[in-house]
């Protein structure tokens, strides 16, 4: 059996696409309100609850991405000593 690496769209190709997104979405969605909803500790509930909602391997895979996410955006944005935060310690003249 071989497999196609590109092929034409196909109706049910862009079903099953839109499908997916469509998921996503919904588990972005999910992530942001948990994550309001739970406040500090909303940066680890959120991930959890929104990956167990969704059964199967779509939950598997927002609990996966918004982890690794969380903390690629955390490094990246100074969590990590990135510098991704400053101050303004200068003086306003008038």
């Amino acid at each position: 059996m071989t497999t196609k690496a590109i092929a034409v769209p196909t109706m049910k190709g862009i079903g099953h696409s839109f499908k997916k997104f469509a998921w996503g979405a919904g588990g972005g969605l999910l992530f942001l309100l948990l994550y309001r909803l739970f406040g500090g500790l909303g940066i680890i509930a959120a991930p959890i609850i929104a990956g167990a909602v969704f059964k199967g391997d779509e939950g598997e895979d927002i609990a996966f991405m918004s982890g690794f996410l969380m903390l690629a955006m955390g490094a990246l944005a100074g969590g990590f000593g990135g510098g991704g935060t400053s101050t303004n310690d200068q003086a306003t003249v008038v």
